[in-house]
């Protein structure tokens, strides 16, 4: 399957997570076994009409350990117009976690599937089993030699013929962009290195939590584009009784999909240097708790509107490439699988959409 990024063509590339297989530190921390059912699984509705817990569908509380899984996501990806995952990598400061349903990805070669790396470069804590304020794994930036280290592992995944890129430079994305000291420094060296294996750099995507105060200060450092999380700024739109409740009353932050959805996007998804969200629904309560944001009312045909309107918004782009948050973010609410409730309905919005849209 090719990964040369058409610029005719919008290209949906999704977020994966690994964290459905048990690992030693997860033991550890929360007891032998857990994994991100674990808290899918447990939980319960916090209102009235809460739509909890979230039932997996056809793929069932797979273990992705499993080659038969990952093959099977792909082929589901694939069938409904997502053209890669974006993997979630972890990097502290040489140790790497959750890194063996990717490693088998890389190495077995299967699925012949599209896929990129997302640095997610933030110190761990305990919000996975809510207790935000525990600090796991810290998250470090050691200095050039651990960039040399950390671009030696991600070169294999570069010269791999299924990695995204875009004008030959591999996509690269960095959750917390700010957080790398001296970030310009970090590009600039992982460029030169990129461009003496062959490539014409490396295509960094900087995630934004407040995209539009921080973004063209992002391009000047080097990022190759910018790609805006409205979801952070959600709670910021609610009325002062609403953030009075949450905080005093330890209520989670509640807001219609339909509502939420119109917020997804502004003007800086217009340019050219910005890949817009598609967001399909958000309830991190199972994590989070109280402290959880709950977008009520999702539905198939809202997220098909939603869809529409990205694709649309990036007809006139070179690079019309649409980030989906998320493949499999259970515990947020925020997935593409299908679920007991809506089966396939999410997919073949998306897929309709596409259609239409082409």
């Amino acid at each position: 399957m090719s990964n040369i990024m058409d610029v005719n063509k919008n290209r949906i590339i999704a977020f994966y997570l690994p964290q459905f297989h048990p690992i030693p530190e997860n033991d550890e921390w929360w007891g032998r076994g857990f994994t991100e059912w674990t808290n899918v699984g447990k939980a319960r509705p916090m209102f009235r009409n809460h739509y909890q817990p979230h039932i997996p569908g056809e793929l069932g509380y797979y273990d992705l350990r499993l080659e038969e899984t990952r093959i099977a996501q792909a082929k589901m990806a694939t069938e409904y117009g997502v053209d890669g995952f974006a993997y979630w990598h972890y990097w502290f400061g040489g140790k790497r976690i959750l890194e063996r349903p990717f490693n088998e990805v890389l190495y077995s070669g299967k699925p012949d599937f599209p896929f990129c790396l997302a640095w997610a470069n933030e110190t761990w804590s305990g919000i996975w089993h809510g207790n935000p304020g525990k600090v796991l794994i810290e998250q470090s930036y050691p200095g050039r030699e651990d960039y040399l280290r950390h671009y030696e592992f991600a070169r294999t995944a570069f010269l791999d013929n299924r990695y995204m890129k875009v004008d030959n430079c591999p996509i690269f994305m960095l959750y917390r962009p700010n957080n790398v000291p001296g970030v310009a420094n970090f590009i600039n060296y992982w460029n030169e290195l990129a461009i003496k294996d062959g490539f014409n750099g490396i295509h960094f995507i900087a995630l934004s939590n407040n995209p539009d105060a921080e973004t063209d200060d992002l391009l000047k450092k080097g990022f190759s584009a910018v790609g805006p999380n409205r979801l952070a700024n959600l709670p910021s739109t609610a009325s002062f009784f609403s953030k009075v409740k949450r905080k005093v009353l330890k209520r989670p932050f509640i807001m219609d999909y339909k509502k939420a959805s119109r917020l997804f996007i502004g003007e800086l998804e217009r340019r050219e240097e910005c890949y817009p969200s598609i967001i399909p629904g958000w309830d991190n309560s199972p994590r989070s708790g109280n402290r959880a944001m709950i977008l009520t009312d999702s539905s198939p045909e809202d997220f098909y509107e939603h869809v529409k309107e990205v694709l649309h918004i990036n007809k006139n782009k070179k690079n019309k490439i649409i980030l989906l948050k998320s493949w499999n973010e259970w515990a947020e609410g925020n997935y593409m699988e299908p679920d007991v409730k809506f089966g396939r309905d999410y997919l073949e919005a998306l897929q309709r959409a596409i259609k239409e849209h082409s």
